[in-house]
């Protein structure tokens, strides 16, 4: 039954394996708290999804603690004092007090056991996340002033922050992480820390920042942490696209703050998603981190006119380049990679619809070119207008809104996210009676053509609209 602590705010709730698991240890004569996350997540009246214990057991003495009481539990974490235990559909980490120290050239950490919570409490990254919750008593240990920094909304470290950062340069990546989803002010000695350091975080695994980018941009202050990456210089380690953005402004400042538009779109993104399980539901990486990047491009491609003007062309495409490099160096996953980089390359092909008018036809394309990707692409496009004249963002809303309107017609027509060409190759073939080939593929490129510029047709109408291409192909 879900358990909660005297004291707590209404919200959060402990299940009754965490009293169980404290009653066991404290039968074979150790010492268990509750530690971090799940403490500071409590204080905020939330339940966490992850239940992180401590103790001074060693993994032998936490394996033998459990035995008779686990329904199962693994020791893969053991050389770093850890193992997994699973009571029912619980599962829970049990760690063995630790007093670590890095080698700072390494990445990895070089583990001592301690023995005293206190020491453990003190080598945690922040104040807030090095509280603990004695077991069974439930008696809160707070020697750093986690509840009142967590209260005043603000970020520091239980150690001086060069200590901090310099045994696990990653934690800086986890301020501006905590800053993006809790929505806390990093100290100012903290930030000082991070700006000095910044270069240290070069000699961490890339797979390890990406995790901490993803879950910065899926907070629920994701402008708080990327302006934190950028002012502390991190971002040129980790994402030096977006400080650059700052650089696309003219020497007069005639134009917009390319940087900061990035920023505004990034928050009108995840403001446009949707809950539970509708079309884009939030948090949507995908979506926020293309919103993020879609303007990469422009410092690479900005031109002056003599006039003053500034332009950018093609800095879509330049910028899924950007993009696409980006994501790849941070070993994100293939699908991810093609997904953001196509919103970004896609974000500008909107415009000019209102007033150039567009064709059927040219309606499809864009379907078909945003595939699987085009209720993104729906909220990144209208999450790209910040302008403040709110005539001409009425005029862009409204022609969206009338875009959308002609797909969902055509759509509904012509089922457009699975057009294919009149005829499939197999047919080509035996209509023309050819072998496959070349001439297979252009003919089937021009049956497509045609069917995405004038919609469907009768079978015997493409029969012999392919003889009379044949017949030109002979001519």
């Amino acid at each position: 039954m879900p358990y909660l602590p005297a004291g707590f705010p209404d919200g959060a709730w402990l299940p009754d394996v965490v009293v169980e698991l404290g009653e066991q240890f404290a039968a074979h004569g150790h010492e268990l708290s509750l530690v971090g996350g799940p403490v500071r997540d409590l204080f905020l009246g939330r339940t966490s999804p992850d239940l992180d214990f401590t103790t001074d057991a060693t993994p032998d003495e936490i394996v033998a603690a459990v035995a008779g009481w686990a329904d199962a539990h693994w020791d893969i974490g053991r050389d770093f004092g850890t193992i997994g235990v699973r009571r029912g559909d619980t599962l829970i980490e049990v760690t063995t007090y630790r007093a670590e120290a890095y080698d700072p050239t390494s990445r990895k950490p070089q583990v001592r056991f301690g023995t005293d919570l206190g020491e453990d409490l003190v080598r945690r990254d922040f104040t807030v996340n090095a509280m603990a919750l004695r077991l069974p008593s439930f008696e809160l240990v707070d020697p750093h002033g986690g509840v009142r920094d967590l209260v005043a909304k603000v970020l520091r470290t239980p150690a001086t922050p060069e200590e901090s950062f310099s045994d696990d340069p990653l934690r800086m990546m986890r301020a501006a992480r905590f800053a993006a989803q809790l929505g806390l002010e990093v100290a100012e000695e903290v930030r000082g820390a991070m700006t000095a350091m910044a270069a240290r975080l070069e000699i961490v695994s890339a797979e390890r920042v990406r995790e901490e980018l993803v879950k910065l941009i899926c907070g629920d202050h994701p402008r708080m942490g990327v302006d934190l990456l950028v002012e502390t210089g991190l971002a040129d380690v980790v994402l030096p696209e977006v400080p650059a953005l700052r650089l696309t402004d003219d020497e007069h400042h005639r134009h917009k703050d390319v940087y900061q538009h990035s920023l505004q779109v990034l928050e009108q993104a995840a403001e446009s998603e949707t809950d539970g399980e509708g079309p884009v539901p939030g948090p949507d990486f995908v979506l926020r981190f293309a919103a993020l990047m879609h303007d990469v491009g422009k410092p690479k491609t900005r031109r002056f006119s003599s006039g003053g003007g500034v332009s950018f062309r093609h800095h879509d495409v330049v910028g899924a380049k950007l993009t696409r490099k980006r994501m790849q160096a941070l070993r994100f996953d293939k699908e991810s990679v093609r997904a953001v980089s196509k919103l970004v390359e896609l974000h500008m092909r909107f415009y000019g619809y209102g007033e150039a008018g567009w064709t059927d036809s040219a309606v499809r394309r864009y379907v078909t070119d945003a595939g699987d990707q085009l209720e993104r692409l729906h909220r990144l496009t209208r999450s790209d207008v910040t302008t403040r004249n709110r005539r001409k963002a009425a005029r862009l809303d409204h022609a969206y809104d009338d875009l959308e309107e002609r797909i969902a017609a055509l759509a509904a027509q012509e089922e457009l996210d699975r057009i294919r060409p009149h005829l499939d190759g197999q047919q080509i073939m035996e209509i023309l009676d050819i072998p496959p080939g070349p001439t297979v593929g252009e003919a089937y490129r021009f049956l497509l053509d045609h069917r995405m510029e004038h919609g469907p047709i009768p079978e015997g109408d493409a029969v012999d609209l392919l003889r009379s291409w044949w017949t030109d192909q002979q001519g």
